[in-house]
């Protein structure tokens, strides 16, 4: 018997004992998520592909809408129903309210004085009232109002220049650089990056969120022109024409509501919400999620829940105008921002800045894909990252209305 043979022969015995062993380990009086055979050392990694929320949806289809997989020997347990996400995020919120931390977040004690990575405790409850007070508060937020509206104006106002010489614009990107000074403005009281320039700016956060929602609903309608003639009426009646969107226009505009709101449902900015480690045995529906488990809450496949979800994959604003289902952490079937003691903090500025820069984007300009793209022929793949973007930028001409 060559070496070869020898070599494999001992890696198969090993996995179908291990395998053995994993079987008897799990019987007995503790009933665990359902979820695929691991293999030795990688567990159920090699399942997740490229795309895990994709991946993952296939799997939920197999084993529910609660199943646990092995990362290496780490325990994952996915959530993919709103029903489940529920029982995480509200009824049993606290005992899976601890974030996992990962080596980078350690690295410099970043996770010790951040509001995302801090377990629930008086230093976090301090955070979090610091920024629901002094910055997410409607008080707070009608103070700065102005900032807001300047930097849409610039944003348009670099627009017009496009429209003029007939040049293509990354969306994404001069959305991304107008969010960044806003958040500039409002901490330093000036800008930090040139919105007119094609250099990049390195920056990670906040701003990320509104700006691939914003790429992504552009994309949407763009794909389906008589959306945007649709919304573009809508705003000449309200707003006038040719002006920029002022957040006090926002509750008269409900098209554009439901615009955003079917963005977030497709395309949440999040495929899962934040990774949560429970610190000690928690029983979930009658199953044991074990100390020390990973909980993901896959907010990609509860958007696009066929049980619940008419034509989940397709793109139609107008079903919100006989479903009423709210973001702000109430309905669980959309959940982009998450939902419990845990829900992005930044909800309420989120909820006032998409609508006033789509709505302004639109109200201002008609838009057409470069080089004659057709809509239907508009690439709409994502990558997949803490942020889901398109995974080729949006480049876009404006022209006058």
């Amino acid at each position: 018997m060559d070496n070869y043979t020898l070599v494999l022969g001992s890696t198969l015995a090993l996995s179908f004992f291990y395998i053995i062993i994993a079987k008897i380990c799990n019987r007995g009086n503790k009933k665990f998520p359902p979820g695929p055979s691991p293999w030795p050392i990688i567990g159920n990694f090699h399942l997740l592909g490229t795309k895990p929320h994709r991946s993952l949806v296939n799997l939920a289809q197999i084993y529910g809408p609660i199943m646990s997989l092995k990362i290496g020997q780490k325990t994952l347990v996915v959530i993919s129903s709103s029903t489940m996400a529920k029982q995480v995020l509200q009824k049993q919120d606290l005992p899976f309210s601890t974030r996992f931390i990962t080596n980078a977040l350690q690295a410099h004690n970043h996770c010790k004085f951040s509001v995302a990575c801090l377990p629930v405790c008086p230093q976090w409850r301090t955070l979090r009232k610091i920024l629901n007070t002094n910055i997410f508060s409607s008080n707070r937020l009608d103070v700065n109002e102005h900032l807001r509206s300047q930097k849409v104006k610039e944003l348009i106002a670099y627009c017009a220049r496009c429209s003029q010489q007939g040049k293509a614009l990354d969306i994404c990107q001069v959305v991304f650089k107008t969010n960044f000074n806003l958040m500039c403005n409002t901490l330093f009281s000036k800008d930090l990056a040139d919105p007119f320039s094609d250099s990049k700016d390195l920056f990670s956060g906040g701003t990320d969120s509104p700006t691939t929602t914003l790429e992504w609903a552009m994309a949407e309608i763009l794909r389906q022109p008589e959306i945007m003639k649709k919304v573009q009426v809508e705003l000449a009646e309200v707003v006038g024409k040719g002006k920029p969107v002022e957040e006090s226009n926002i509750p008269k505009l409900p098209y554009l509501q439901f615009i955003v709101k079917e963005t977030l449902r497709l395309h949440p900015p999040t495929p899962f919400l934040i990774p949560r480690k429970v610190e000690q045995d928690v029983e979930l529906c009658n199953y044991i999620i074990s100390k020390g488990s990973l909980v993901l809450v896959n907010v990609w496949a509860i958007g696009r829940d066929p049980t619940f979800w008419k034509d989940p994959l397709v793109f139609k604003p107008e079903r919100f105008q006989s479903l009423e289902v709210d973001m702000r952490g109430q309905d669980f079937e959309l959940i982009p921002f998450g939902a419990g003691r845990r829900i992005c903090p930044g909800l309420p500025l989120a909820l006032r800045l998409v609508p006033i820069m789509l709505g302004s984007l639109l109200n201002s300009f008609n838009w057409k894909l470069e080089a004659n793209i057709e809509p239907k022929d508009l690439d709409m793949e994502e990558t997949f990252s803490f942020i889901s973007s398109k995974a080729h930028p949006l480049r876009v001409i404006p022209s006058p209305l």
